[in-house]
């Protein structure tokens, strides 16, 4: 299936990205955004290339952990097919410093009107995070590329996500906030981009235990769900 979002089309998806259309495309075609929070460069090595080779060369590292910068950095330079990017971002100062590790995109949990306007300075993909209609109203037209709807559990889920999608079509959003593998279809179902996955699909002790086979095995299902909502 090609997105619809741009002219671009990814013939390899092991290819490394190098513009903003690329980037924003990728995160469109393969629908999900898997993000995770490592205390280590090696853990997120490690994540990265396991969820690459089920499919998903994606991986947004949250910022929260002391070392995220490290981990950042390590990833952009030693597996350039990757699309990494930063997540829980809350100010510019840690907007600026991933962007100078090497995060190819940027992402908020709330909207943070500087850090999308950094982000479209430096031509760099960003979804903040927004939960209201004004709220998603608010990020979209600030310039980003997508808008991330968190947290959509507690907010009525799929449903929620359909009432936004029926009423604002042309805006891009990624669901976030309680997705899983029995949830995630109708996500997509619901009008969703790409789905904002967390510990349901790389979970705490699987990077602990370097069980690689057990998150390629739950990303094949977060992609066939991705599949099987979109076709």
């Amino acid at each position: 299936m090609d997105v619809a979002i741009g002219s671009i089309h990814l013939e390899n998806p092991k290819t490394a990205l190098r513009t903003k259309e690329e980037v924003r495309y990728r995160i469109a075609e393969i629908g999900i955004v898997p993000a995770i929070r490592v205390g280590s460069e090696d853990d997120a090595l490690f994540v990265a290339e396991a969820l690459a080779a089920a499919g998903i060369p994606i991986v947004e590292i949250s910022t929260v952990f002391p070392g995220a910068f490290h981990a950042i950095s390590h990833v952009a330079e030693r597996l350039p097919e990757i699309t990494v990017g930063a997540g829980n971002i809350l100010n510019i100062e840690t907007a600026r410093r991933c962007l100078d590790e090497g995060a190819q995109f940027l992402t908020t949990d709330g909207f943070i009107e500087n850090v999308v306007e950094l982000a479209i300075r430096e031509d760099v993909v960003v979804f903040p995070g927004a939960l209201t209609p004004t709220e998603v109203i608010a990020a979209w037209q600030s310039g980003a590329d997508f808008v991330k709807v968190m947290p959509c559990d507690p907010m009525g889920g799929a449903n929620y996500i359909r009432s936004l999608t029926f009423a604002m079509p042309q805006i891009r959003l990624i669901a976030a906030g309680g997705i899983n593998q029995r949830t995630a279809l109708s996500f997509i179902t619901a009008g969703a981009t790409a789905l904002g996955v967390g510990s349901d699909l790389i979970p705490a002790e699987a990077i602990h235990s370097r069980q690689a086979q057990r998150i390629q095995e739950l990303a094949r299902r977060f992609l066939s769900s991705v599949a099987s909502g979109r076709n």
